[in-house]
């Protein structure tokens, strides 16, 4: 399971007033370099039986829209994220996606920030999936 927390600046507590605002770390995340993978790449991956663990971080009506094929991914929408860290093991293969990979790109960062390791922004998001892999999807 995940490491204990060391007081990281992307922990969200209403108790601890030595940790960043929620709006300082989005800005900390929108400024860390962070590694893409494509959907050709994450497919041939995935195909290969890579231990990959995907987490989705768009709002549950857009899964309604369009999806990657499940594999058993979490599914944590962004707001939610820093509130919901134990849910995910920081020693995993991460990839995040969204619908355009703006969203999920924040979400590697903070991550990242966060002590994980090997973690990746889907490039794209899901409407790469659409353009590269699977045409059926609907666009949105």
């Amino acid at each position: 399971m995940r490491p204990a927390r060391t007081g990281a600046p992307f922990l969200k507590t209403k108790r601890r007033t030595d940790q960043v605002s929620t709006e300082q770390a989005r800005e900390t995340a929108e400024k860390a370099e962070v590694r893409e993978m494509t959907a050709t790449e994450l497919r041939d991956r995935l195909d290969a039986g890579q231990p990959l663990v995907l987490v989705d971080v768009r709002e549950p009506h857009e899964r309604e829209i369009a999806d990657l094929p499940e594999v058993g991914q979490h599914r944590i929408p962004m707001r939610d994220l820093l509130e919901r860290l134990d849910e995910l093991d920081s020693e995993d293969n991460v990839v995040v996606y969204c619908r355009s990979g703006a969203r999920s790109r924040w979400a590697a960062g903070a991550l990242e920030a966060e002590g994980f390791g090997t973690v990746f922004n889907l490039k794209g998001g899901v409407l790469a999936w659409r353009d590269e892999i699977d045409p059926s999807l609907r666009a949105y």
